[in-house]
């Protein structure tokens, strides 16, 4: 017998059938709901909706797990790296030598932009915010390949691959120049022969008579952060981002929407709190004992800890917990910063008050202090999200894409005024 839910509305019986996904998650399936009864569900925020079926991404908030594609993200970040974890989110499943061999070289030697493009860094006032320039050139990218970018469905859908290898190849190049425009430093050349990551570390800060020193560790922990933020379900920006293609508009259009969502700071921002927090707390001759004191009567607010999905430990943080002491060594910088990360982690899974609360650090916790140690600024780290995050972006737009889904349209419940005559500015 079929699966189903009924839901009674006065004395009206409506039977539903309910979804199961391969994990076992249940959902009522509601979308004959108001033509069946003329009414809707609330649930603001859409905490309790299932927007759509999707194939990339798993999470299991209670037990801490993360799937790529049905692969943990623990075997994903000790075994491969970010161009592979981009094609497996993208594609579904893990390239064979040859198909990483020929993407990997795709994306590498990508990186350039059309010289016509540097001229609009110019438009921008110096403190414009590199999220501003990235949402705005990412859009722009799209007009200089007008056939990846046209609007019509089947045809992006037909030169998707070559969209989407352009879209995370010069993600890095756009960001980086967006950087170096801020800070008055000439725009730097890519080298397609460097790694992925090596390569934006290049363009971010080398100088035209010095080359950027690359440190193993720090490309490792950066090329980290990027697959660990491949993709997450559903979050605001994705959810975006698939909202946008909805409407038919093209791959740039729809991640440069992504990237506006991301800039919030309840979205993208969590790791720069982070960092102000445990700047904060140093320069009070704290080590963390009494902020986590403060913490627990509401005085303070411990950043980086807790999560809306996570229910348990981010197992994202504990790998980036890793890497961070290996960029700390590598770089020889003792930084009394991680000491008081260390400190308000090791209280924090201590303190019952926490536990109880299901507060334990998340991945913003340790990549703000992680892109610090590299000598990112603040207002670069949400960038660097964003670069992760396009992979999951792309995947999204594609599935969306395929499926043929119409245009996202969400019902609302009106509270306003009922009908009333308009009164002329004499009787007001």
């Amino acid at each position: 017998m079929e699966d189903t839910a009924t839901i009674r509305i006065g004395n009206e019986n409506y039977t539903f059938p309910i979804i199961v996904g391969t994990e076992g998650e249940r959902a009522i399936d509601t979308r004959k709901l108001r033509a069946q009864s003329g009414v809707v569900t609330y649930d603001e925020g859409y905490g309790n909706t299932g927007s759509c079926e999707s194939k990339i991404t798993f999470i299991d908030g209670e037990k801490g797990i993360l799937r790529y594609r049905g692969y943990p993200i623990e075997e994903i970040a000790e075994n491969s790296n970010f161009v592979e974890a981009a094609y497996l989110t993208i594609y579904g499943e893990l390239p064979k030598a040859d198909e990483l061999r020929n993407y990997s070289r795709r994306i590498l030697r990508g990186a350039s932009i059309h010289e016509g493009m540097k001229n609009l860094f110019n438009g921008f006032p110096t403190n414009a915010h590199p999220m501003v320039i990235l949402s705005a050139l990412l859009n722009t990218l799209g007009s200089y390949y007008p056939e990846l970018a046209t609007n019509d469905r089947q045809k992006d859908l037909d030169n998707f691959d070559d969209a989407a290898a352009t879209l995370i190849s010069k993600v890095r190049t756009v960001a980086a120049m967006s950087y170096r425009m801020k800070h008055g430093l000439p725009f730097i050349y890519p080298k397609p022969k460097l790694s992925y990551c090596a390569n934006f570390l290049h363009m971010m800060f080398s100088e035209p008579y010095n080359d950027y020193v690359l440190h193993d560790d720090v490309v490792n922990a950066l090329d980290l952060i990027f697959l660990l933020h491949a993709d997450h379900e559903q979050n605001c920006s994705t959810s975006t981002v698939r909202m946008v293609a909805s409407g038919g508009a093209n791959l740039f259009a729809s991640v440069s929407a992504g990237v506006c969502a991301l800039w919030g700071p309840l979205h993208g921002g969590a790791n720069m709190a982070v960092v102000k927090m445990l700047q904060d707390i140093h320069a009070s001759g704290d080590d963390g004992t009494d902020f986590i004191e403060k913490a627990k009567t509401g005085e303070t607010r411990l950043m980086g800890f807790g999560h809306r999905v996570y229910k348990n430990y981010d197992p994202r943080a504990k790998i980036l917990g890793e890497a961070a002491e290996r960029v700390f060594a590598a770089l020889n910088i003792n930084d009394p910063l991680l000491d008081i990360a260390r400190r308000l982690e090791t209280k924090a899974r201590e303190d019952d008050y926490f536990v109880s609360r299901n507060l334990y650090p998340n991945v913003d916790f340790y990549s703000g202090i992680i892109l610090q140690a590299i000598g990112l600024p603040l207002d670069m780290f949400t960038v660097i999200f964003a670069i992760g995050r396009m992979p999951g972006w792309i995947a999204n737009w594609k599935e969306l894409a395929e499926s043929g889904a119409r245009i996202h349209r969400p019902r609302q419940i009106y509270q306003g005024s009922t009908q009333r005559p308009y009164v002329k500015m004499e009787a007001r």
